[in-house]
């Protein structure tokens, strides 16, 4: 969610100065797609083409060694679906074999392991009728409006909710001063395409060093969010919520945002044997200028791998691909140019 409560302009420079720097020698080139695993590939797909309007492109079976190394989930029978909204593009996987546990039914926006995607809307209250006739499972009350006195979002409109497996989603709508300039083009839909996905981080600085630093993403923007709206928003009492926003080098790409919960604080960490399989698992498709030497710089760092080496997967069109985890368990997927 993209709005940023005032802050003293001096503060707010100082902020982003110190996390603009960039000292990483791979460069993120693009978020090609955001990637869930889901228990009903079929349920799946038509809650996304119902409910947002996205269209499925393509279907595939994925029995492949390599990509069980790439996963770590072996023995594995993928059922694999791209669906796209705009130019933006998601991947829904059902494990057929080696099917694994279910999101927690208690999980919170501030649980680590939470990860959405932001789908842009022209018209909230329509796209949230939409939503109403599928009786979704919402997590905000309603669809919120920044208030005026937050001047740097004043008019954004955001609602929180929930898929058939329990991922959470959020719809955003950007009055006409606000957000990228794709999102006012007069397409006369109502659902557009994904702005952003945003991650649950723990240490801003430390998942800051991590995607900038050694991944090579861009810092555009940040503040902290606070007051009713964020609470009826995130269905959390006392929300006060530090974000960061980043992207990589492409103008075209999905952005990337951190939620550091500042209150509520001591969201439950993501625990270590999360696996592909699982349906909590959510990844990033990142593409990358040169694997060979981030692979390298990912080694130095320390960096927990789930694929033990770069390897080429025909199914996901990559020479080289590796799968990693983030400083709080959060998956990426590094594919070459």
């Amino acid at each position: 969610m993209k709005f940023i409560k005032h802050i003293p302009r001096t503060i707010a420079f100082a902020i982003l100065l110190s996390l603009s720097a960039s000292y990483a020698n791979a460069k993120a080139i693009d978020l090609k797609s955001i990637a869930m695993t889901v228990s009903d590939l079929d349920r799946s797909v038509a809650f996304y083409v119902q409910a947002m309007n996205f269209k499925k492109v393509s279907e595939q079976t994925i029995v492949n060694r390599d990509y069980d190394y790439l996963t770590g989930v072996f023995g594995s029978r993928v059922r694999s679906a791209e669906l796209q909204l705009g130019y933006e593009k998601i991947q829904l996987n059902q494990y057929l074999s080696a099917s694994g546990k279910p999101i927690p039914i208690d999980s919170r926006s501030y649980d680590l392991w939470f990860q959405h995607f932001a789908v842009v809307v022209s018209d909230m209250d329509k796209a949230f009728a939409q939503l109403q006739r599928l009786s979704v499972t919402g997590i905000s009350s309603a669809p919120q409006t920044i208030p005026i006195s937050n001047q740097g979002a004043a008019g954004i409109k955001a609602y929180k909710f929930k898929d058939p497996d329990g991922h959470p989603l959020e719809l955003i709508y950007f009055p006409d001063e606000k957000g990228r300039a794709k999102w006012h083009a007069n397409s006369g839909q109502v659902f557009l395409g994904i702005d952003h996905t945003a991650i649950t981080v723990s240490d801003t600085a430390r998942s800051t060093e991590f995607y900038r630093d050694v991944l090579g993403f861009k810092v555009s923007g940040g503040g902290v969010n606070s007051g009713e709206t964020q609470e009826q928003l995130d269905n959390a009492f006392g929300a006060v919520v530090r974000i960061t926003g980043l992207r990589p080098e492409s103008t075209k790409s999905v952005g990337l945002e951190f939620l550091q919960y500042l209150i509520p604080s001591g969201g439950r960490p993501a625990t270590i044997d999360v696996r592909a399989n699982d349906l909590q698992h959510v990844h990033i498709v990142l593409q990358v200028d040169d694997i060979k030497e981030l692979t390298e710089e990912l080694t130095k760092k320390n960096v927990v791998f789930i694929s033990p080496q770069a390897l080429p997967i025909k199914e996901l069109q990559c020479n080289q691909c590796l799968m990693v985890k983030d400083p709080d368990g959060h998956a990426v997927l590094l594919v070459d140019k």
